[in-house]
């Protein structure tokens, strides 16, 4: 009997990741590349769904890349709402005024709303100001399911773990650095 107890013990102790389940989530099957986001707070990392919003995810995946999101400032944060970034404006305190009305200038130039993606707690999607076709560089992250946003909004990913990050999020924290994971990025 106390074999049996201790082989179950070994079992739980190797089977602890260090992160409580309800944390971390586990890859979709088709996802694409994770982008990992390195805050004030602490890192958030989330997949991304190439084959339903796949100019959405070039775009965002090459501004990563490129670092324009690394020192940029959450714009928006409303608790039990949503977090967004990507106004490169934020980066001057002086401008505050106007965070959220910035992008990259490049928008993105299709609208890839799916009935598939839902506005649920951890869905990454992306801002616009009135047209969905000239969203750009803004994303944000859903704390809570908003169903009223679905067909509205590209949503393009889902966070994997760091949901308690996001939502200790406060206006004005930095985004140290965006990176594509390693080994995510599609061939």
């Amino acid at each position: 009997m106390m074999r049996v107890f201790m082989a179950l013990v070994a079992v739980v102790v190797l089977a602890d990741t260090g992160a409580p389940e309800s944390q971390t989530q586990k890859k979709s099957p088709g996802a694409g590349p994770v982008i990992v986001l390195e805050t004030a707070q602490g890192i958030i990392e989330f997949e991304t769904y190439p084959e339903d919003a796949p100019k959405t995810v070039a775009h965002i995946v090459g501004l990563v890349k490129k670092g324009f999101y690394t020192g940029l400032r959450f714009h928006r944060v409303e608790p039990t709402f949503v977090v967004q970034i990507g106004d490169p404006q934020t980066r001057n305190m002086q401008l505050e005024g106007s965070w959220g009305r910035g992008g990259s200038g490049k928008p993105i130039g299709v609208a890839e709303i799916t009935k598939k993606r839902r506005h649920v707690r951890g869905a990454v999607g992306v801002g616009h100001a009135g047209d969905p076709k000239t969203a750009d560089s803004q994303f944000y992250i859903m704390l809570s399911n908003r169903p009223g946003l679905d067909g509205k909004y590209t949503v393009f990913g889902r966070v994997l773990s760091g949901m308690d990050v996001a939502e200790r999020l406060q206006r004005a924290d930095v985004l140290k650095r965006a990176t594509v994971k390693a080994g995510t990025e599609a061939p």
